[in-house]
């Protein structure tokens, strides 16, 4: 069992215990009740199919978010829990080494039963396990673990909705999660991104409190830049169709060498979902295929792409540092999941500010993912919440249109391996002053 720091990793106790767990027992109603609205417009065959080795079902989402507050909070800590089935445990653990076997990632679609009814009774029994659970007096550390299993189910509400818009791309009949009505598009003359300065010195980024983090996200320490400039707005759908006209995807020097070699034995084009239609390009979303809208942000670029657009635009991406630095006073408004567009937005009118620093589209930076200074895993089995992964990924920041938006914060560190493309991910460009 994880020992949970709730000061930098879990919640932080506002006043009296028991206060504490009230308001833990509401979120915890809340984004259990938020995952089962994402899934009410998905039949079972929806809930069931894989796309990719990437993805993963809705089902198994459903199913795997329980299975971590059964194995990670229940199990550990009320005497006597009865599992809903032993079985689970091999079908739903993802990647806990320590846990035990699992279900090969890349064959979760197979899993046609446990139906998904079934999947919905095992939400409903764990539920009630967890109710009771927090009617009682519990240690601070067990309320960090149930704080970061509603952290990671939020993770997978955007995840489950990434998946599904990468699982409904593939069928022919191009079918919409939401309703199908096209969204008007919100035309803004495209102003040129102002570049906006910020000095060079000493700066302290990472989370130090209060509130939850990811253990990734701290320690906070002292990092020293140099002066950089950062573009106000996200890099748009125009632009990009500017960067294939010029021959982006067909000229080597504008790619690090491990992207050319993706685009080649993958043809890649455009961003993913996009294809030209009678003269103009159309993109999936999960409201069905519609026109790109070139005053919106980009989306569906990996890392590859966003560096060869970068070297194009002669600009660079900013490092996660210089992200952060410049985000660290903003408040978290954008357009998030809570918006119900579920797609990019076009930039609000230029006001000398940075503009979409949060929602959107995940921002891609240049840095890898790898550990803070000082930083340590946490114990037992949690410890392999991320850590282990801090190897051949690269770090976004920002949050996406289908981002929960207590969910994101500043110093929140996305990863991704830089060929990924079914994220919500796009890009802001930076330069050195």
């Amino acid at each position: 069992m994880a020992n949970l720091n709730p000061s930098s990793r879990g919640t932080a106790s506002p006043g009296h215990p028991s206060d504490a767990r009230a308001a833990l027992t509401r979120r915890y109603r809340d984004v259990r009740a938020a995952t089962s609205k994402l899934t009410r417009p998905l039949s079972d065959a929806d809930a069931t199919v894989q796309s990719m080795p990437d993805a993963s079902p809705a089902k198994w989402h459903l199913a795997h978010t329980s299975w971590f507050f059964e194995a990670m909070v229940l199990a550990p800590n009320v005497p006597g829990y009865r599992v809903f089935d032993p079985r689970y445990n091999f079908l739903f653990n993802s990647y806990y080494e320590s846990v035990g076997a699992r279900q090969p990632r890349a064959l979760r679609g197979l899993l046609t039963r446990p139906a998904l009814e079934e999947v919905l009774r095992y939400r409903e029994h764990v539920d009630r396990a967890m109710a009771e659970l927090l009617e009682r007096e519990i240690a601070e550390a067990v309320l960090g673990v149930i704080e970061l299993g509603c952290q990671h189910e939020q993770q997978h509400q955007e995840l489950l909705l990434t998946d599904i818009l990468h699982l409904f791309a593939q069928n022919p009949l191009l079918p919409n999660y939401a309703d199908p009505v096209p969204l008007p598009v919100e035309f803004t003359p495209r102003d040129k991104p102002v570049y906006r300065s910020y000095p060079g010195g000493q700066f302290e980024i990472g989370h130090r409190g209060p509130g939850f983090a990811f253990d990734s996200e701290g320690p906070q320490h002292a990092v020293q830049l140099d002066p950089f400039r950062l573009a106000d707005r996200l890099v748009t759908n125009g632009e990009w169709a500017e960067f294939i006209a010029d021959g982006g995807y067909g000229n080597p020097l504008l790619w690090l060498s491990d992207g050319w070699a993706k685009v080649r034995e993958e043809g890649w084009t455009a961003p993913l979902y996009w294809e030209a239609r009678d003269g103009e390009f159309w993109t999936m979303t999960l409201r069905g295929a519609q026109p790109v809208d070139a005053d919106a942000p980009v989306s569906h670029v990996s890392y590859f792409e966003a560096d060869a657009f970068a070297t194009w635009a002669r600009r660079r991406l900013p490092t996660e540092a210089e992200w952060e630095v410049a985000a660290q006073t903003l408040p978290v408004d954008g357009n998030l999941l809570d918006s119900g567009r579920l797609r990019p937005k076009p930039a609000p009118a230029a006001n000398g500010q940075l503009r979409q620093m949060f929602g959107d589209v995940w921002e891609w930076t240049r840095s890898a993912f790898l550990p803070y200074p000082r930083f340590r895993p946490m114990e037992g089995a949690l410890g392999e919440y991320n850590g282990k992964f801090m190897s051949g990924q690269f770090v976004l920041r920002g949050g996406s249109c289908v981002t929960p938006r207590d969910h994101v914060r500043a110093t929140y560190r996305n990863f991704f391996a830089p060929h990924a493309r079914w994220q919500f991910s796009g890009l802001r460009l930076a330069e050195d002053a």
